[in-house]
């Protein structure tokens, strides 16, 4: 009988009869949309209802000739790289980081469109960060392109890897190049550089470098950029959405 009064009760409640050894979220806590389980090169992803904080060390899932000698990931590179260009190593090597992004939950127009910053601009499915088109301020990547690997990424001086172009390990090994290959900072998604069959080509995008229409992830629609082989390769002239942040 005690123990009948005792279910009824928390019935009352509104708490459910379940063995009292059982965790129960935290009502802070938010479910991640299952969308955001594809980024697989994260350490963590959490959601507090305004942001999904998404947490990488950068560093890549493939070979490349940025990692030590002595890396199990190492692999020489001497062929060629994005734009058949000659692959020309520069000094840097792939050094781990701690990277924390956060994206808006409900991305939403920016009527500002902000110009995009040096350095992480968003992050691809591996956990890499995805960085604009220019080497430096208002600096194309003509000098730059060489250097980039067999997967078409490169390290900055702190050691921190990143694309500018299209994640080629991605596109050609983990998904495909019509893929969803990850997320700007404003929480709109950023796919390959095909579309239906087609390559995308920079004239069916706008300014910003995207268009809307549903896609497999969102079968309602959704503003959502393309990865194309020519500039600006990821993003045009600014965020399409409000952007959230990214430290170190």
């Amino acid at each position: 009988m005690r123990l009948f009064l005792i279910c009824v009760t928390a019935v009352c409640l509104g708490i459910s009869c379940k063995n009292a050894s059982e965790n129960i979220s935290p009502a802070s806590s938010t479910a991640v949309p299952e969308v955001y389980s594809k980024i697989y090169g994260a350490t963590s992803i959490t959601n507090d209802g305004t942001y999904i904080t998404i947490k990488t060390t950068g560093v890549p899932d493939h070979k490349s000739a940025y990692f030590a000698s002595t890396s199990a990931q190492y692999e020489a590179f001497t062929g060629k790289t994005f734009g058949g260009n000659n692959f020309a190593k520069n000094p840097n090597s792939i050094s781990a980081q701690s990277f924390t992004f956060k994206i808006p939950v409900n991305p939403q127009v920016d009527a500002a469109h902000k110009a995009t910053p040096l350095g992480p601009i968003g992050v691809a499915l591996n956990g890499v960060p995805l960085f604009n088109q220019y080497a430096g301020p208002s600096q194309p990547l003509t000098n730059e392109v060489n250097g980039f690997d067999q997967y078409w990424g490169h390290p900055q001086q702190t050691g921190s890897y990143h694309y500018h172009v299209e994640p080629l390990y991605l596109t050609l090994v983990k998904v495909s190049k019509s893929s969803l290959l990850g997320f700007l900072l404003d929480g709109f998604p950023v796919y390959g550089p095909e579309e239906g069959g087609q390559v995308v080509q920079n004239t069916s995008l706008d300014a910003y470098h995207g268009h809307t229409h549903s896609t497999t992830e969102y079968p309602n629609g959704i503003y959502h950029y393309h990865i194309t082989s020519t500039d600006p390769y990821i993003n045009g002239s600014g965020f399409y959405g409000s952007a959230g942040t990214v430290s170190q």
